[in-house]
């Protein structure tokens, strides 16, 4: 958001009309920031200030009435038009900067070629200084040949359209997560429990005192305080730690405390909460507020104490056993019911794995009713997807991108990461079939190529054993890990989980053993 100068100690401003209009849009920002007050505040305020003086020739090449248009046009949908009206208003068009900010603008929009066209603009009516507007084109040329494959934005100062080729982006590169972060932010700020602070974080209890072994401390997060109860999982930039709000044991949450601040993770909460509603949003990690500081982000979420798929893979690893086909199958279907869910609405978890499902146990008794459309006490029953920060908001890009990249994950790149071919959705249909390989055969899964009606397919390694349901399993993976450009990925993941579903109903035996074994898993995972 563009910023506005206001210097109370610079006397040349003492008979400036337009100087006490700074003063409130400034103050008008500090509550905006706070959330003390509504966006419809500021936007009326500043609408007021330039209906006042656009057509004060004083003010038409003053540079702080260019930043109050601009927080105007941010704010604004129909900004086309407030655009052609600062240029019918003559407002600095002789200024690089007008031609930056607005190209900057509309390249965080994804109007790329829009984009290039004011650039073009401001270069032919040599606005000054000239140099500073033909580097901050050449910037913009050099982003925009990370985006794409091929492209062609002509010669600087040419006029021809802008090409745009097949685009084959890399989601998890710092350069386009910074991109994407721009181009949010209007939107993120809005969100029911955003707070940003221009401050770093300043409580009683430094928050590099935590440590793995920290119980007890207390820390003070937006006026509540968070009793820290141990760590819950440590990553290279971020820490969660279980805490207790106000110190009451019924109201546990998970706070997620990430250098440098990281917005991305609960932007992706909320895109959840507006796609995802009903029963099938319980399948999904719930973030209640993030807490942005000038040196960390505090992301407070759901904190569920059952342990994760991971736990329970490793509860037979340890014992030399296997995990029950039964069992396998029931959390199959869970994890296929998920990606059915995400990919409906275009989201992407990239970093599907084990560690990352949580398992959630009903507070009544299982039945035999409500299994098969997971109604019930089977809708409390399950897993719970966690952990958003590489997730992929398809909507924030072109239609039918394709990414490339690489997860970093070992273990759970998918073929097309691992041949360097582009991919999408295989990112987490293939984390899919590394979770339930590690639940047949307690190991990761490794995969070679088989020639198969002229051409070749991908199969795991591991045999599947003679009395297991190998039709229903063999469908699964070979299906799963051979997704052709095209294929209807929905309904593929739709159909094979009817495919298990069906295999259980038809054998209600199944279903009471099923309850039983979770029974079992609950008592051995919670008392761990």
């Amino acid at each position: 958001m563009v910023m506005i100068p206001t210097d109370l100690n610079n006397s040349s401003y003492a008979n400036d009309p337009l100087f006490p209009w700074l003063l409130s849009i400034e103050k008008e920002l500090d509550d905006w920031y706070s959330g003390n007050r509504s966006g419809g505040d500021l936007d009326n305020l500043l609408s007021d200030c330039i209906s006042t003086f656009k057509n004060n020739a004083q003010y038409r090449n003053d540079l702080r009435f260019l930043k109050i248009w601009f927080l105007y046009l941010e704010g604004s949908k129909d900004y086309e038009n407030i655009f052609r009206e600062m240029e019918e208003n003559e407002i600095c068009i002789g200024h690089s900067l007008l031609y930056e900010w607005y190209a900057y603008f509309l390249e965080a929009k994804g109007k790329w070629k829009e984009a290039h066209i004011i650039y073009h603009i401001g270069i032919s009516r040599k606005a000054e200084p000239i140099e500073k507007l033909k580097w901050a084109q050449s910037l913009f040329v050099k982003r925009m040949s990370e985006r794409l494959n091929t492209f062609s934005l002509g010669k600087v100062d040419g006029g021809e359209q802008v090409e745009v080729g097949m685009k084959l982006i890399n989601p998890w590169s710092a350069f386009i997560l910074e991109e994407l972060l721009k181009k949010i932010h209007p939107r993120i700020t809005k969100y029911d429990g955003y707070h940003l602070s221009k401050k770093a974080y300043s409580g009683k209890v430094a928050l590099s005192s935590l440590k793995k072994s920290s119980r007890n401390k207390i820390i003070e997060i937006g006026g509540k305080k968070y009793q820290i109860k141990g760590c819950a999982g440590q990553g290279g930039f971020a820490q969660v730690f279980k805490a207790y709000v106000d110190s009451n044991p019924d109201d546990a949450v998970a706070l997620k405390i990430q250098r440098p601040a990281f917005p991305w993770e609960f932007y992706m909460y909320r895109q959840l909460d507006e796609r995802i509603s009903g029963k099938q949003r319980s399948s999904f990690g719930f973030a209640h507020k993030i807490h942005i500081y000038s040196d960390c982000s505090i992301l407070i979420c759901d904190y569920l104490a059952h342990g994760t798929l991971q736990d329970a893979i490793n509860s037979y690893v340890v014992t030399g056993k296997f995990m029950e086909e039964v069992l396998c199958i029931y959390y199959t279907t869970e994890m296929l019911y998920m990606l059915e869910t995400l990919h409906s609405v275009g989201i992407i978890h990239g970093d599907f794995k084990p560690d990352n499902l949580l398992i959630r146990y009903s507070k009544d008794d299982l039945s035999e009713e409500g299994f098969k459309d997971r109604t019930d006490s089977w809708l409390d029953q399950g897993l719970y997807l966690v952990d958003w920060g590489r997730g992929i908001d398809l909507q924030l890009f072109p239609k039918n991108t394709e990414f490339t990249g690489d997860c970093r994950t070992s273990g759970f790149c998918c073929i097309e990461m691992q041949e360097k071919k582009p991919w999408t959705f295989q990112a987490n249909t293939y984390g899919l079939c590394v979770a339930v390989h590690m639940m047949l055969h307690n190991t990761y899964m490794e995969v070679e190529r088989k020639t198969s009606d002229g051409g070749y397919i991908y199969l795991p390694k591991s045999s599947f054993k003679r009395y297991w349901n190998v039709e229903l399993w063999k469908a699964l993976f070979t299906k799963l890990l051979n997704v052709k450009p095209g294929n209807n990925d929905i309904e593929l993941l739709r159909s094979l989980r009817k495919s298990f579903l069906d295999y259980m109903h038809d054998n209600p035996l199944l279903i009471k053993k099923l309850k039983g074994l979770l029974v079992k898993q609950r008592g051995t995972l919670c008392s761990a």
